[in-house]
C-alpha cells in the first residue's frame, strides 16, 4: 500500500533535505512524498528538487492551505502529515501500516516525544484498537492536543468524510481536524514502536513574537477550544481531561 507523506514548508532550507532523507530511509518504501512550498523566499524549493518528490508551489497562505493542497494531490492509500523540522524512527510507516491492515482501522496513532513540552510525550507499549468515542479520545488525548502529525489516515476515509483544515486559522487548526477525524473513524489503533519526535526550531511560525501574530494565534486557540466543546456536546461524547463549558471566544479582550 502506498503512503502519501505531505510536508508543508515555509523557508525550511535548513531542514528540508534532512526531512526528505529521513522519509526515504524508511523500511517501508512504497511512499509518495509531497512537498508543499508555502511561498518560501529561501532555497527550500531548490533543495527539494534534488529529491524524488512531488513539489507543489503556492503563494504564502499558511499551513492549513498547504496541507489541504497535499490532500487534494495525494494518490496513496494512506496519508501522513510531516512537519519539516521533525523526525520519525526508521520503521515508522511499516509499523503504522501493519497495524492498520491487521485491525482494519481507518486511523493509526503513534507514540510522540515532545522535545519542547516533555509532559506531552506519550509512549505506547502495546497495540490497542478501539471504536467508541470515549475510548479513542482517552487513549490518544486527541481532544486536548491536536498533533495531527501523530496519525496516519486512510485517504478514502478523509475524502468520504470531506475532512479538510480550516484555512482561516494559523493556530490550533490541527486540533479541530484531529478531533473530527478521531470521532468519525470507525476504528483507531495505537501503535507501539512507531515514534514521532516533535521539535520546534528557530524561524517557525510557532516562534514568531510580533504582536499581531500573537493576537491572531491567541484568538484562533480560543476559537478551537469553543469548537471542541460544541462538537463534543452536539455528538454526545465527553473529552477526557478537558473541563466542560464554553470559552467565550467572541468576548475575550486581547490584553496589551
Amino acid at each position: 500500500m502506498k503512503i502519501s507523506v505531505i510536508i508543508p514548508c515555509y523557508n525550511g532550507e535548513k531542514y528540508i533535505a534532512q526531512c526528505i532523507e529521513n522519509i526515504l530511509s524508511q523500511t517501508h518504501k512504497d511512499l509518495e512524498i509531497i512537498v508543499v512550498d508555502d511561498g518560501s523566499t529561501d532555497k527550500t524549493v531548490e533543495i527539494a528538487r534534488n529529491y524524488p518528490v512531488t513539489l507543489i508551489k503556492q503563494e504564502k497562505r499558511g499551513v492549513s492551505t498547504a496541507r489541504n493542497a497535499g490532500i487534494s494531490a495525494a494518490k496513496g492509500d494512506l496519508l501522513h502529515f510531516m512537519d519539516v523540522d521533525d523526525e520519525i524512527n526508521a520503521g515508522f510507516y511499516e509499523k503504522m501500516l501493519e497495524a492498520m491492515i491487521e485491525t482494519g482501522a481507518d486511523v493509526s496513532c503513534c507514540s510522540i516525544i515532545n522535545q519542547l513540552k516533555p509532559h506531552r510525550t506519550m509512549l505506547y507499549m502495546e497495540k490497542h484498537s478501539c471504536t467508541t468515542a470515549n475510548d479513542k479520545f482517552r487513549i490518544t488525548n486527541a481532544g486536548k492536543w491536536g498533533n495531527v502529525v501523530r496519525y496516519v489516515f486512510s485517504l478514502d476515509f478523509l475524502k468520504t468524510n470531506q475532512l479538510r483544515f480550516d484555512e482561516s486559522l494559523i493556530a490550533a487548526e490541527d486540533l479541530i481536524f484531529t478531533l473530527q477525524a478521531v470521532f468519525l473513524c470507525r476504528k483507531l489503533v495505537v501503535v507501539p514502536g512507531a515514534v514521532y519526535k516533535y521539535i520546534r526550531r528557530e524561524n517557525s511560525t510557532m516562534t514568531r513574537t510580533d504582536r499581531e501574530h500573537l493576537k491572531k494565534r491567541y484568538h484562533d486557540r480560543q476559537y478551537a477550544k469553543d469548537f471542541r466543546h460544541q462538537y463534543a456536546r452536539q455528538n454526545g461524547f465527553k473529552i477526557p481531561g478537558v473541563p466542560t463549558g464554553i470559552i467565550s471566544y467572541f468576548y475575550v479582550k486581547w490584553l496589551t
